[in-house]
């Protein structure tokens, strides 16, 4: 059966480099990519190469105006009829810079198809400039679709975080700071060195490096990849977010309380927590919404807020049979006598983070002692001050 391994990333030197590794190191591999850059004039691009060059090439006409459904739509039968040749060992899907890939691993199982390993392709000396910037997807040519209102940051942010193997570019740019950056970033991931597999003689020429399958980017490739799984540690009832970190001038800092927000002095101090840290994430618990889990999700100076569905415990007993295993397991290992698992867990990662400040203001917004005492009759009488943000 054919093997299939993604590999995405906005750093497209890095995921290129990564991409030539893969061909040159499994033999019997061919490379998909489609081009979205050609979306304006109504078509996406589709070629696919193997180590010598490109073997085929089409069209795919974009699906209501947007590129990342023409590649949804033409990526499964293009693997599929790939895989019913019975020729090849590996297919690489090189996704496009922006498209994400949690939705096209979800989209390749569906079909049928087995996905063996996703990798975002990393350059270390640019991970600070790209979480940091707030740019639309649309301002940098980068939007899959007209309605696409991403941003270069958030885009990032998902790519790396999304991927349980990371090929890291050797980049002589890149220094202490930016690698632990990376590393406080993403700690579970497998970070795999990209290596040039294709020198050239000062004349262009290149020059074959011989397949090897034992590499550590083969190896991290053909291991195995369970989407319902990366799909568990996304969500932020659940996700498997950063440890305390202090090294070489980068900090994670873990915040963690047992009493909710205050609703309106939390929205005013919004914008100082957002950009305290080039990354921040978690789950949140708000006074006067206090059945309602809400995510946190903080990147390039601008913070996303939604629901993400009720807390445990405020659901019935009899309802707790329809929640994932993983969810059910993730809330007993932090559970509470009193609130069950309702909580603030946020994690803020940076360089240069001013922890204490960060600490100061976040206690700031907690309730009081008094508002505390009230009760949770007196909490949902408070301002709703997010409603507007979750659009209410």
């Amino acid at each position: 059966m054919l093997s299939v391994v993604i590999v995405g990333g906005l750093h497209a030197d890095a995921r290129k480099a990564a991409v030539r590794q893969l061909l040159a190191d499994v033999p019997g591999s061919v490379v998909l990519h489609h081009d979205l850059a050609t979306a304006a004039a109504g078509t996406v691009v589709r070629t696919i190469r193997d180590a010598t060059g490109v073997l085929s090439a089409g069209e795919a006409p974009l699906v209501n105006d947007c590129a990342c459904c023409a590649l949804r739509d033409d990526l499964v039968p293009e693997l599929r009829r790939l895989d019913a040749a019975g020729t090849l060992r590996l297919a690489v899907v090189e996704l496009w810079d922006s498209v994400e890939p949690k939705a096209m691993a979800e989209v390749v199982a569906a079909g049928g198809l087995t996905v063996t390993g996703v990798v975002t392709a990393v350059d270390p000396a640019l991970v600070l400039p790209y979480l940091g910037n707030g740019d639309d997807l649309a301002e940098r040519g980068l939007a899959a679709a007209a309605t696409d209102q991403r941003t270069v940051a958030d885009t990032f942010a998902r790519q790396l975080e999304y991927a349980p193997v990371l090929a890291v570019l050797d980049s002589p740019e890149a220094d202490e700071e930016d690698r632990e950056l990376l590393a406080q970033l993403h700690p579970t991931a497998r970070q795999v060195p990209v290596r040039d597999v294709a020198p050239t003689d000062g004349a262009g020429t290149r020059y074959p490096v011989r397949p090897s399958a034992d590499s550590p980017l083969a190896r991290a490739a053909l291991a195995g990849f369970d989407v319902e799984s990366a799909a568990a540690a996304q969500h932020p009832a659940c996700a498997l977010l950063p440890a305390e970190a202090d090294a070489h001038g980068v900090a994670t800092l873990v915040w963690h309380r047992r009493r909710p927000f205050h609703p309106e002095r939390l929205y005013e101090a919004l914008e100082d927590i957002t950009c305290a840290a080039a990354r921040s994430r978690g789950r949140f618990w708000l006074a006067d919404k206090p059945d309602v889990l809400l995510h946190w999700d903080a990147a390039g100076g601008a913070l996303c807020v939604e629901s993400a569905g009720p807390w445990l415990a405020s659901l019935p007993d009899a309802a707790w049979d329809m929640v994932p295993p993983v969810r059910r397991a993730a809330a007993a290992l932090d559970w509470h006598p009193e609130h069950g698992d309702c909580c603030q867990h946020l994690v803020f990662t940076s360089p240069g983070l001013d922890r204490d400040g960060l600490e100061r203001l976040l206690e700031s917004c907690l309730l009081t002692d008094a508002e505390y005492a009230a009760g949770r009759d007196a909490w949902k009488r408070l301002p709703p001050a997010f409603d507007t943000l979750l659009e209410v």
